[in-house]
């Protein structure tokens, strides 16, 4: 008894609930739907879903999915935010017990993967430049934090499951001004006692107390 007691707390053996083995259950049916899993790979990977009795067994079934998504086509509408010069890209960001921040005028690929585990990611594409007319970032934080911050004119689609944590779109800070041409972006992944946040945000520089009035 002496030796589990002095062991150090570790959320990830901590009990699932029916809820969560379900909401891991949609995802990967919606992976299937999606061509990402075949039948044998969806049936297996249910069966070790709904055998799982801690986050720690619960996490690895998608965590492959997380970093991957459906194909989208190229779009015919020209990158926005153009300059002369090119912009360093990034595929992925990452921080474990870390911060890492993605801002300024950046490069980013039509599929961009942030992962944040007991850390944190920020991913502002304010000023960002983008490969296409959409654009998808796979965000997943585990015990850390993810926020994605975009422009007025920019589309958002969030599509996460959210396991003793929140996935979700903030409150805006600036009204939306979105067009027929405006971009979208689609996050989507997986919070594990964390947070993934999209939220939308006036340029950089404008006063706090202009984006105070929102």
């Amino acid at each position: 008894m002496g030796e589990i007691e002095n062991r150090p707390h570790d959320p990830s053996q901590m009990r699932i609930s029916d809820a969560d083995r379900q909401r891991v259950a949609d995802v990967l049916r919606d992976a299937a739907g999606e061509g990402r899993l075949d039948l044998d790979e969806l049936e297996e990977r249910l069966e070790l879903t709904f055998q799982a009795k801690t986050y720690g067994e619960l996490v690895p079934i998608t965590l492959d999915l997380q970093a991957t998504g459906p194909v989208t086509p190229p779009a015919h509408a020209p990158v926005r935010r153009a300059s002369h010069l090119p912009a360093v890209g990034h595929n992925s960001s990452t921080a474990i017990m870390s911060e890492c921040k993605r801002q300024g005028v950046w490069a980013v690929p039509a599929h961009h993967s942030a992962f944040a585990l007991m850390g944190s990611v920020l991913i502002d594409l304010r000023q960002a430049q983008l490969s296409g007319h959409e654009t998808q970032i796979n965000a997943s934080a585990i015990m850390g934090e993810v926020k994605v911050i975009v422009p007025a004119d920019m589309h958002v689609v969030v599509d996460g499951t959210p396991i003793m944590g929140e996935y979700n779109q903030a409150k805006d800070k600036v009204p939306a001004e979105l067009r027929p041409d405006s971009p979208t972006v689609r996050i989507r992944g997986m919070a594990l006692m964390g947070s993934v946040t999209v939220q939308r945000q006036p340029p950089p520089g404008t006063p706090k107390k202009i984006i105070g009035t929102y």
